[in-house]
């Protein structure tokens, strides 16, 4: 099977290669990292659970890849992103195939933990592409790379249908399968990244220390930039998983109908990713960020307004009107929210390798560590702001809170860095004179 894999690629063409089949392999990873949006409604109505047992089930592989997405990037800056993507598929694969075999809610649980470390594979990609291109195709490269997230599309159309013919356990057992072959092709067609050839051919100065690969975390902005990737990618992942519930409870959709739905909300937010990577290059990462907080609040806005019934005092008698938005409308309005969040997520990646160029595995391990944490944390809030309020549409009032922070944040935060600049320039300027 191996002697018929392509072999490795050239010098010339290793910066290609590598994105391209960085690109599938996320694809495949992400589809696995995603696979509790359609098996754990399934999985829901075996056991019994309620909404907040289904949110931390379908949370926890975004747990998991939350958390390890620090430690693998700093893996990839050390000891290269071929050899780290591929381990982290392989131990992804026996974990999703572990899952097949689980009966109760809490071996579940454990196996959602193994399942997640697919999720980390998005910080080894990161660092393992972005060595591959100068600062000024960074942006576009990242954000072609960050079209992996349309895995969460393939396992919603998909899956619903593997699900319905064969049972739950079949979507594990093949999307294992898959991740192993994807492993096995990743290895045999891609090569090590140009820091780590240095580094063996001896031109290059050895990894950094753990201390020094750390050091920017001490930096508030990193933090502020994780904090947007909470919302552009963090909700993106919790609405990926969140969204067929709410259409079935919401509307009423069979849950092949609701993975076709939530296909289309996901394959359009991943795609663009790419094109905010061009935009980011083209006219500036803050400009397009702007952009994405303003749209994503009028858009959470207006799908968190409830269902509703009101009773006018006429002048001839009481007047009633009904409220609700309808199944097009809400597909519609969540389309233009995926739409913008593919853009604020390339954005906020952008930044990263123009900040921080010697430090791209830590930082954007960081960064998409919290990005991550909120497609953990949001879904377990989506379903205990559902069970507080017994409103469906709670969840989206929710992500108004954090968007519009984040816009605040982000807008304060550059009107205090122009006028220290403004400042700085007035002291310079008066000091020639």
């Amino acid at each position: 099977m191996t002697a018929n894999l392509p072999a490795a690629p050239s010098q010339d063409n290793a910066p290609r290669q590598a994105l391209v089949m960085s690109t599938i392999a996320f694809t495949v990873c992400f589809a696995v990292w995603t696979i509790f949006s359609i098996i754990g409604v399934r999985i829901k109505q075996d056991l019994g659970l309620n909404e907040t047992e289904f949110g931390l089930l379908v949370g926890t592989p975004i747990l998991t890849g939350s958390l390890v997405r620090m430690v693998l990037g700093v893996w990839t800056d050390r000891f290269g992103g071929r050899l780290v993507y591929t381990a982290t598929m392989l131990a992804a694969a026996v974990a999703t195939f572990l899952l097949a075999f689980a009966h109760t809610y809490g071996q579940m649980l454990v196996a959602a933990l193994g399942v997640g470390l697919a999720g980390g594979s998005f910080a080894v990609g990161v660092a393992y592409v972005s060595r591959f291109f100068p600062a000024g195709k960074q942006g576009t490269a990242l954000g072609i790379f960050g079209v992996g997230n349309v895995g969460a599309a393939v396992t919603k159309f998909l899956a619903p249908f593997v699900l319905l013919s064969w049972g739950w356990q079949s979507v594990a057992l093949i999307w294992a399968a898959a991740l192993v072959v994807m492993a096995a092709v990743f290895w045999f067609t891609t090569g090590d990244d140009p820091v780590i050839r240095e580094r063996r051919a001896g031109k290059a100065a050895p990894a950094r220390s753990f201390l020094q690969e750390f050091a920017p975390l001490k930096n508030l902005q990193v933090w502020r930039f994780a904090f947007y990737y909470f919302f552009a990618f963090g909700a993106f992942v919790a609405l990926s998983l969140w969204l067929p519930r709410y259409l079935i409870g919401v509307y009423g959709f069979g849950i092949a109908t609701a993975g076709m739905i939530g296909a289309a909300y996901s394959i359009p937010a991943s795609i663009f990713r790419a094109y905010g990577g061009v935009l980011s290059d083209r006219i500036g990462a803050r400009t397009v960020l702007y952009w994405t907080f303003a749209v994503s609040a009028v858009a959470t806005l207006v799908l968190s307004l409830p269902s509703a019934d009101y009773v006018v005092r006429g002048i001839s008698g009481p007047i009633a009107f009904h409220f609700e938005i309808g199944p097009l409308a809400f597909i519609a309005v969540a389309c233009v929210l995926g739409f913008f969040m593919s853009l604020g997520k390339a954005a906020v990646y952008k930044h990263i390798p123009a900040y921080y160029p010697q430090s791209v595995g830590a930082v954007g391990g960081v960064v998409g560590m919290i990005g991550g944490l909120g497609g953990f944390i949001l879904p377990i809030a989506f379903g205990a702001v559902n069970d507080l309020t017994g409103v469906w549409s709670s969840c989206f009032m929710l992500l108004f809170v954090i968007v519009a922070t984040c816009f605040a944040w982000m807008h304060f935060s550059i009107r205090r860095m122009e006028r220290a600049a403004a400042a700085e320039a007035s002291g310079l300027s008066y000091a020639a004179e």
